[in-house]
């Protein structure tokens, strides 16, 4: 393997670690009683600097004007894409633990399928539902488990929360393929995420008062961390492992990120590990793979 080769494994194991301990940072954030709403616009508002240094950087080079149509697919795009995803993923982490987060947003491969079968009207094969099948065990077990208690009204409507963050994130990856195209993965995803920050950050002055930015200090330190190491590094580390490695060694190594979850979540957040759990996410895990290896090997759905 090449030096490029190496380093694209090395950035694409950072990047599934760094999304999968966002869901950790929300719960840790979500103890000092902070609402979503406010929660959310710290984090992109810690964050939308970045990307904003990043679309300057781009911009710097010879590149084609936009077009009024290229700044309405960025304009749609990043509203379903990061805006609503995110907002929909962190009301479902009030209500559900973040290994089962986790594992309802590794099935965006299985709703890309569907939503492009439909809109490109493409057959999908039996190996491919066979594994979508197992998937979707595996999250029923899972979901099943944590059910189990008290709260099973909540955990339904987390996970269904949470179901709704991902079909937003598979909508986007069906439609942000021409864009990608045209404009170039840093300078559309820079654009995006302007776009879902400026929202997240117009909802929050819609509905509080600058009064309810008086929080604990900890919850800044939670919002920076999770603006730096779970939304802007692992962005671009990924783009950069799909560029060296491609997407298909990609998708394997980033299947680790729900078992770092699991992982994490034990570790700072004291949720338990069952065998169960385990085996709902083992079932989740090689569905998703299979799906999305052979979407990489055959560039169609079979």
């Amino acid at each position: 393997m090449r030096e490029g080769g190496y380093a694209g494994v090395v950035f694409a194991l950072l990047a599934a670690i760094g999304f999968s301990a966002k869901a950790i940072l929300v719960k840790l954030a979500y103890q000092y009683r902070v609402d979503t709403i406010t929660l959310l616009a710290l984090r992109m508002a810690f964050a939308m600097p970045f990307f904003v240094a990043v679309l300057f950087w781009v911009c710097r080079r010879k590149i084609d004007p936009l077009s009024l149509k290229d700044k309405m697919m960025v304009l749609g795009l990043g509203l379903i894409g990061y805006y609503l995803s995110s907002l929909f993923d962190f009301l479902g982490l009030q209500y559900i633990t973040a290994g089962l987060e986790r594992l309802i947003l590794f099935l965006y491969p299985t709703m890309t399928v569907v939503l492009a079968a439909l809109i490109y009207k493409r057959a999908i094969g039996r190996k491919v539902l066979a594994a979508m099948a197992l998937s979707y065990l595996g999250i029923a077990l899972v979901f099943l488990h944590d059910a189990g208690g008290r709260q099973g009204e909540s955990v339904l409507l987390g996970a269904m929360l949470v179901f709704a963050s991902t079909l937003s994130y598979s909508i986007y990856l069906v439609g942000a393929g021409h864009a990608i195209a045209r404009l170039g993965v840093e300078r559309f995803t820079s654009l995006a995420m302007i776009v879902a920050s400026i929202a997240c950050l117009l909802q929050f002055g819609v509905t509080h008062r600058l009064g309810s930015l008086d929080l604990p200090f900890r919850v800044y330190e939670y919002s920076v961390a999770m603006a730096l190491f779970s939304t802007v590094l692992p962005v671009f580390l990924l783009s950069y492992a799909i560029r060296h490695i491609g997407s298909s060694h990609a998708s394997l190594i980033g299947s680790i990120g729900p078992v770092s979850t699991i992982y994490l979540a034990y570790l700072f957040l004291g949720e338990k590990v069952t065998l169960l759990q385990v085996a709902g996410a083992f079932l989740v895990m090689c569905g998703v793979l299979i799906v999305s290896l052979n979407r990489s090997q055959t560039g169609a759905v079979k």
